[in-house]
């Protein structure tokens, strides 16, 4: 088992007056309460002169890792069969950590509390109480939020009147939509794993509907998507990931239950679609 050991970082001006660390996670999926850490990383941030410390780890997390998250964070199976579990580091990380206030981007939702679930499963009481969280994103957002009064201000470089009245925010959103087309017409998108998009708001329909939509996204509710190779699939449950086609090949019982549980009309047509395929064909 490797040796938690933390590397001195970079300095950073930052006005303390008691221990902070940043970190982030990534996980096997999205949920709190059922996914794992398969990587941690933190910098910890002294009063004073001292250097900053950093540490980093893999974490074989015991369960699978979803195909979405190996898609965003690239760590495979694989890479963490012979690192070790999170139960067998949790004091060290625990103990490293300290009582010092938290920081991260979207922090407080995610990777703070997924952090107290695998300290709790280690019999860890990691106690939030009395630590200050830093969360980069709620400032980010905060400072510039995306209300349509907000928006209007910045592209239409004037208040909106008469907010939340439906005729006015139609009005404006139109306006917001023309003055976005002149600011963002030059520039490229460049999303978070690096993929580029070239001059994508563009006087358009089809491109800006390509640009504000997820095109593997097969309904509204999003209880199904399309996969790498432009297959429907569930997108929750027991056959999560799975194809339509063979669920329903080898469970037509599920047909059913899906027809007569809360399910919106979109995703019971498609699966109603789907299954006379199958079984009509």
């Amino acid at each position: 088992m490797p040796t938690f050991k933390p590397e001195k970082g970079n300095s950073m001006e930052l006005h303390i007056e008691k221990e902070i660390v940043f970190f982030d996670i990534e996980s096997t999926g999205l949920n709190i309460m059922r996914d794992r850490i398969v990587q941690i990383a933190l910098i910890k941030y002294f009063p004073g002169d001292k250097e900053p410390e950093e540490a980093e780890l893999l974490i074989n997390p015991g369960i699978p890792i979803s195909p979405e998250s190996m898609a965003i964070h690239g760590i495979t199976p694989e890479m963490v069969k012979n690192k070790p579990t999170f139960k067998s580091i949790a004091h060290r990380i625990f103990n490293w950590i300290g009582d010092a206030d938290l920081g991260g981007y979207n922090s407080n939702r995610f990777d703070i509390p997924l952090l107290m679930e695998e300290f709790a499963r280690a019999g860890l009481d990691f106690d939030i109480s009395k630590r200050r969280l830093i969360d980069v994103q709620r400032i980010f957002y905060k400072m510039e939020p995306r209300t349509l009064t907000a928006a209007y201000k910045k592209f239409c470089g004037k208040d909106l009147k008469d907010a939340h009245n439906a005729l006015a925010d139609v009005r404006a959103t139109v306006d917001v939509l023309k003055g976005q087309l002149d600011v963002y017409k030059e520039e490229d998108f460049e999303d978070g794993d690096g993929f580029v998009v070239e001059k994508p708001i563009q006087n358009d329909i089809q491109k800006l509907h390509d640009f504000t939509n997820d095109l593997t996204t097969v309904d509204v509710t999003n209880r199904l998507k399309y996969n790498s190779d432009g297959e429907i699939v569930f997108n929750f449950g027991k056959y999560i990931n799975q194809t339509v086609t063979s669920v329903l090949t080898e469970n037509k019982q599920y047909y059913h239950w899906i027809q007569e549980k809360d399910f919106s009309h979109q995703v019971k047509k498609i699966i109603k679609k789907e299954y006379e395929k199958i079984y009509k064909s």
